[in-house]
């Protein structure tokens, strides 16, 4: 049977740094760069999560858009938006993940698929844009 896909698309604000604190500054910055600097910055992301499943033949969907909708309200939304990222997400906290655009898709992919454990449906990329011209896509082939 086909596998069809559908992408949603949110956007949310947040602040971050890249930092390894067994690393010097200088060090960090070598690495990092401005990125590094120790008063966070910020982007307004965009990020596109696009789901794949069979097509259900009665309704015509591959996914429950009304569940999509909803966890990535839940999980994406309203968990990052208006937050820095090191301070206020736990697997993004000092010494854990470096809130890179990549780790962020990967953690939005696991959070997603994680509440459509129970459907036919499963995500298949996630695009985590930062800047019009800088984005990082996570993939379920390269996963």
């Amino acid at each position: 049977m086909a596998r069809l896909s559908l992408t949603r698309r949110v956007h949310f604000s947040a602040a971050h740094r890249y930092r390894r604190p067994e690393w010097d500054d200088a060090q960090n910055l070598a690495t990092f760069g401005k990125c590094a600097r120790p008063n966070f910055h910020g982007h307004t992301y965009i990020c596109e999560v696009t789901v794949t499943g069979p097509l259900d033949e009665t309704t015509g969907f591959v996914a429950d858009l009304g569940l999509l909708d909803r966890l990535l309200a839940q999980e994406v939304v309203e968990r990052l938006d208006h937050t820095n990222l090191n301070l206020d997400i736990e697997e993004f906290a000092e010494g854990r993940r470096i809130p890179s655009s990549e780790e962020l898709a990967r953690w939005i992919a696991d959070r997603v698929n994680a509440g459509l454990a129970t459907t036919p449906t499963r995500v298949r990329r996630v695009t985590v844009a930062e800047e019009p011209n800088l984005w990082a896509t996570w993939d379920e082939d390269d996963a």
